[in-house]
């Protein structure tokens, strides 16, 4: 699987592929020859200007240059620091290179057609200043096609955050805007997780030579979102089934009956067998679409308790459109004291049904720990849940805290999406196109959710499947994508994932 490795874990890669037998130099060698290719490879012959930090990253930028110039690019190499003070497999590298090593007042970033960031790479833990934050912001203002080693200097490679700065264009903060990342053996959180995936521009991964069985070792808990995290337990329609067996999703609608038909449509798109609106008395007679969603009245707590009482609505929605308050907390409660078992179903909880326990969140937390929960908050919902922490820069850690402290698998929405379990599993989505962005896509995603957890899908790879395909079915849209487009775009995407 497209396993992501953390900083500290790809530091653990490197210390098992040497204790394996694998040279450290020849690591450096041929991540330095990655970065080599990629310049040779993608820019027109001219003048290189590699940038070069004191520790690792800069013994990369040595090698790179080394071949380019010996390709026979012209190459200038600045080094931040001073030679003597370099140690390990960097100052071997630095004793190869043939050139003159020069000072970072000498680095002329007008002249060169393409620059070589090996300032500093994913590990770095503290914000960039003084001559390293002049060098980057001498680089980024050139104009110039920049190559990033391993990750662009100055981005957090657990988080993507530029350090020291909370925006991206916060000038007291400094980060590399590359057009292009070379990065080795596994993607790290940042070059996925906003905005270190628009600070690094086209990413590549390079083989080093460190064997992949060094991740049975290491074990890691994260993943980019795709297929191959969920593809075995994708429910596939059986010739012998039949559509009580693909299950039965209820979503609670409220007056903006909109939203509940998006999720509802979107349910019944992803393979749910039945789904059932339960309509407050005054909507029961509207037009509905499609006319495959069925309806109940569920006027009031009594109403809905009625609803709830067929057992054969085995996944329960509640959220889009039901307004903010106590009824709508009240509805929550009622649908989670179900205690649907595990891999029978479960509950999805979404938009006002999130925003409903603002004010009382371990009443939310409470109800579910024993029953299978998918929360879909944006930012703004999850602050109101989870305070403390809203302010926590790492999303991937944000996701994984909540998940903990809710016992219910959480997706945190935005353009890099995460996905987390209770156990600390968790996915970064990047598939999703900014057409996204657009009213009722939410309620699209959350009928996804429900459609899949009905067919007896686990709540973590059902919410990581629904993310993806959401995001696959918008582009399969492309521009001009409404809400209402998702459902329909969905069918060309679950077909090919058939084949």
């Amino acid at each position: 699987m497209s396993v992501l490795l953390t900083v500290a874990e790809m530091g653990e890669a490197d210390r098992l592929a040497v204790a394996a037998g694998v040279a450290s130099l020849d690591l450096m060698e041929r991540a330095g020859a990655a970065v080599a290719d990629a310049v040779r490879l993608n820019y027109p012959h001219g003048p290189v200007l590699v940038l070069c930090g004191p520790g690792n990253n800069g013994g990369d930028g040595f090698v790179a240059a080394r071949l380019l110039a010996e390709a026979g690019w012209p190459v200038r190499l600045v080094l931040l620091g001073e030679s003597a003070a370099l140690q390990g497999d960097a100052a071997v590298m630095a004793a190869r290179w043939p050139g003159p090593v020069l000072a970072p007042a000498e680095a002329d970033c007008a002249a060169a057609s393409v620059i070589i960031d090996a300032l500093f790479g994913a590990g770095l833990a503290r914000p960039l200043s003084g001559v390293a934050a002049g060098l980057v912001r001498a680089a980024n203002a050139s104009g110039k096609a920049i190559v990033a080693v391993d990750l662009p200097s100055g981005v957090s490679g657990n988080s993507g955050q530029v350090l020291g700065g909370r925006l991206l264009g916060d000038e007291a903060a400094a980060a590399i805007r590359a057009d292009r990342t070379v990065t080795f053996f596994r993607l790290k959180p940042g070059h996925l997780l906003l905005p270190g995936r628009l600070l690094c521009g086209a990413v590549a991964l390079a083989d080093i030579g460190i064997p992949a069985k060094v991740l049975d070792s290491i074990k890691p808990r994260q993943w980019r979102n795709g297929p191959d995290v969920w593809r075995a337990l994708l429910p596939q329609p059986r010739l012998d089934g039949h559509k009580y067996a693909r299950g039965h999703a209820l979503i609670r609608a409220g007056q903006q009956l909109g939203a509940a038909r998006l999720a509802g449509r979107a349910a019944l798109r992803i393979g749910a067998g039945l789904c059932t609106l339960a309509l407050p008395h005054a909507l029961m007679h509207q037009a509905m679409t499609p006319d495959a969603l069925m309806r109940v009245e569920a006027d009031g707590r009594e109403g809905w308790l009625a609803a709830l009482a067929d057992p054969r609505r085995n996944v329960l929605l509640l959220g889009p459109g039901n307004g903010v308050g106590a009824e709508t907390r009240l509805a929550v409660l009622a649908a989670l004291a179900l205690q649907h078992p595990a891999g029978q179903g479960g509950v999805v909880l979404d938009a006002d049904a999130l925003t409903s326990f603002a004010f009382r969140p371990q009443e939310l937390f409470d109800a579910m720990q024993d029953v299978p929960a998918i929360l879909t908050p944006h930012d703004g919902e999850f602050a109101r849940l989870f305070p403390d922490l809203r302010h926590d820069p790492d999303k991937l850690h944000r996701a994984r805290q909540a998940a903990a402290r809710s016992n219910a698998v959480v997706i945190l929405k935005g353009p890099d999406t995460v996905i987390a379990a209770p156990d600390g599993a968790a996915v970064i989505n990047d598939n999703a196109p900014p057409d996204l962005a657009t009213a009722g896509a939410g309620d699209v995603l959350a009928g996804f959710c429900a459609g899949l957890l009905a067919q007896g899908m686990p709540a973590f790879e059902a919410a990581c499947a629904a993310v993806w395909l959401h995001g696959a079915a918008a582009a399969e849209s492309g521009p001009g994508l409404i809400a209402d487009d998702l459902p329909e775009a969905l069918r060309p995407v679950l077909r090919r994932l058939r084949q």
